[in-house]
Order: C-alpha cells, then sequence, then structure tokens
C-alpha cells in the first residue's frame, strides 16, 4: 500500500476526487476546487492523501481550515477519513493518520483538529479530545480532538 499526497500527484486529482465525492456526497466541484487549491502549494492548506493498493484508492482524508463546525479558530482540521469496509482493521487509517501528521509537522504546523462522531477510535493513534463542536446544519455537537506533534 502507498500513501499519496494528491499535490505530488496531480494525475489523480480526477480520480480522487470522484472517489471522494462517492463516500461523502459532498459535490464533486467541491473536492475538485480544493483539490486544485492544493496543486497550487501557495500553503500547506488544503490538502488531499490516499491510500492507494495498486491503482485502486482503499482509503484517503485531507485536511482543510474548518470542516464545517463552529470553532473556525481551531485550524486546519483533517476531514473525509474513510478507509473502504473490506480494508478496514488493517491500520490504514492509523496510516494516514500518522502520514499527514508528519507530513503537517514536516511543514511547520505540529497541531491538528479532527471533527466526528467515534468514540475511542482515534485516541489510538494519539488523538485526544479537545472539545463539542456543532457541525454546520447540525443541532447535536460532535467530538473535536486534537493531535499535537511528539517526536517518537
Amino acid at each position: 500500500m502507498d500513501i499519496l499526497r494528491i499535490s505530488r500527484h496531480p494525475e489523480l486529482l480526477p480520480q480522487a476526487a470522484a472517489w471522494f465525492h462517492g463516500k461523502w456526497g459532498i459535490p464533486l466541484s467541491a473536492y475538485e476546487e480544493s483539490m486544485e487549491e492544493a496543486l497550487k502549494a501557495a500553503a500547506p492548506v488544503p490538502e488531499w492523501y490516499l491510500a492507494r493498493e495498486g491503482e485502486r484508492i482503499v482509503g484517503g482524508c485531507g485536511v482543510i481550515e474548518n470542516d464545517f463546525h463552529d470553532r473556525p479558530d481551531l485550524r486546519p482540521n483533517v476531514c473525509a477519513v474513510f478507509v473502504e469496509p473490506e480494508h478496514r482493521c488493517l491500520g490504514i487509517a492509523g496510516q494516514l493518520l500518522a502520514f499527514v501528521c508528519r507530513d503537517f509537522h514536516d511543514r511547520g504546523i505540529d497541531t491538528l483538529y479532527l471533527m466526528t462522531d467515534h468514540d475511542h477510535f482515534y485516541e489510538r493513534y494519539g488523538w485526544t479530545y479537545h472539545c463539542p463542536a456543532l457541525g454546520e446544519g447540525e443541532s447535536v455537537p460532535s467530538r473535536l480532538y486534537r493531535h499535537v506533534w511528539q517526536e517518537t
């Protein structure tokens, strides 16, 4: 399995945008625009990552400024974390998250945030619960996690 950064593999943008769109239902154009912005490399955010087995995308995630929640001061945010069901429980999400955290550390950003409804999943990868956050259009808060880089 390879983990790739979209900004280093622009040829994967159409496949990646379609894959994320299929998983989350966000308009395809939103993913395309965000990935196009990543290709400009003017700033570390946004960025998109893929876990691939051969030519097939088996997982992915992105990093955006704000994952549509009411805490814009807590940024940047890991978003759209997804691993194909048949590839779950193989450590792919952990590898993706570790790759992203290392990549952002190398770019001078040591703190990342992530909004989720999962309990106890992200803790195993070094994330800590930070606070509740209300997602756009939601009436029940989700969990906002924080990861601070530490050399291992």
